[in-house]
């Protein structure tokens, strides 16, 4: 569940009521019912699930998350037609995803028993939506430093040329079906290629293999450039990519040293992670901090008066970048920055920027002004309902906006964009569609 220090959320109100008072509830219910627009489940589904939650109550929230992701699991398992079983795979593995939001707000006992399980439950039902996708969709893992990256190749044909390929990144918390939102669904919808993966500190690569976030994200974007154009259904002369949330920092990193992209979005812009961190801190201690005072630093932390709440961001924000030292966490979190490289970017950059952001206020204008690369700054209003952290209910317009930007840049590059075949698709094979998409 995406959390935010109050000293970092910005003061102005959705336009549309709240569906929650805890505003952690509020944005993920409204991240579920964005996603409906793009095929993961249903306005109605996720209402009714809603209806079953206590408004603050972390266990009544996992408790109706799971139970309707058990729902889906089993009519999925039921349906002969791959086109609706897979959307109830798809549908399934979001609803898990929601659920796994709340473990951080359990007792611990029970977080530690149910976090693995769930999140496990929530990747077999994406990986059957996989399979039932006639082979459209693949695994591709990447090679990495350790355990190869899990990631998967969503094509909009089995078969066919090569085709444009958007590869995207995900944020600091999110799940894959999340991404299929996002951006996938866009992609397949126009005849491309979508990739999407779980980096350091993501995921499977947390939860399962211990891997924590890195700030040099080009030592995991280069080697999944390297996988695609190795492959014979990715046109390696038309690679697009998009970042969201806390991508929006690691996508321009990677950006500065890797140029094989075409045009790229960060959605938003950050160019400092760990604003949302030090806003919350005294200027005392960010004096410490910068004196190297560790010792005193972490006294002054563990003598805070006690904020339940508070502590519980605080855990779930640190796990994945695996620093139990106070001190040396705050200071490892500061290095994710753009301020030294953002200049070496050549790719062209779409960045967004919603109103009311909580995380990185302002950061997208700011990333602007640091690039020498083409680039535009495109604005999301509470007035289209279209305002926070990543446009939650508006993410069709987000599309809309993203999906032309990209486009222009895939047909405006190097005389346009020429497909390596004239080979059709099955245009109704772009999604694991409900029975009602067309």
């Amino acid at each position: 569940m995406t959390r935010t220090p109050e000293a970092t959320m910005t003061t102005s109100s959705p336009a549309t009521r709240p569906f929650f008072t805890d505003p952690d509830f509020d944005f993920e219910f409204r991240c579920a019912l964005g996603d409906t627009a793009n095929g993961v489940g249903d306005p109605g589904m996720w209402l009714a699930t809603a209806a079953r939650i206590a408004d603050g109550d972390r266990s009544s929230w996992f408790t109706a998350w799971t139970n309707r992701a058990g729902q889906l699991a089993e009519l999925a398992a039921s349906l002969a037609d791959d086109a609706a079983s897979a959307w109830a795979w798809l549908a399934g593995s979001a609803a898990y995803s929601r659920a796994l939001g709340a473990v951080d707000g359990l007792p611990s006992d029970l977080a530690d028993a149910v976090l693995i399980p769930t999140f496990r439950a929530g990747r077999r039902a994406w990986d059957a939506m996989i399979d039932r996708s006639r082979g459209r969709h693949v695994r591709v893992d990447v090679p990495a430093d350790g355990p190869p990256m899990p990631g998967y190749l969503l094509r909009p044909a089995a078969e066919g040329a090569a085709r444009p390929t958007l590869v995207i990144t995900n944020g600091s918390d999110g799940a894959l079906p999340a991404l299929w939102s996002a951006a996938g669904a866009g992609a397949l919808a126009r005849g491309w290629n979508a990739f999407v993966y779980d980096g350091p500190g993501q995921q499977s690569m947390l939860f399962e293999h211990g891997t924590a976030f890195r700030p040099d994200w080009e030592a995991v974007l280069t080697p999944v450039v390297d996988a695609l154009v190795a492959r014979p259904d990715v046109d390696a002369s038309a690679l697009l990519a998009y970042g969201i949330s806390q991508a929006g920092y690691w996508l321009p990193r990677a950006l500065a040293f890797e140029h094989r992209f075409r045009a790229a979005v960060a959605d938003p812009g950050v160019v400092d992670v760990s604003a949302s961190w030090m806003a919350n801190l005294p200027p005392e201690m960010v004096q410490l901090l910068d004196t190297g005072q560790k010792d005193l630093f972490n006294r002054y932390l563990a003598e805070a008066e006690p904020d339940p709440d508070a502590e519980r961001t605080f855990a779930f924000r640190a796990r994945p970048y695996r620093i139990e030292d106070p001190f040396d966490l705050f200071t490892e979190v500061r290095r994710y920055q753009l301020r030294d490289v953002a200049d070496r970017i050549r790719t062209p950059l779409l960045i967004t920027d919603p109103e009311g952001e909580r995380f990185w206020p302002g950061q997208s204008d700011e990333l602007a002004a640091l690039l020498t690369a083409p680039h535009e700054v495109v604005r999301f209003t509470a007035a289209d309902g279209a305002d926070l952290h990543c446009q939650p209910l508006a993410r069709a317009l987000t599309q809309a906006r993203v999906f032309e930007w990209l486009s222009a840049h895939l047909d405006g590059a190097a005389g346009g964009y020429r497909p390596a075949s004239s080979a059709t698709t099955d245009a109704n094979a772009s999604a694991p569609a409900s029975p009602t998409t067309k």
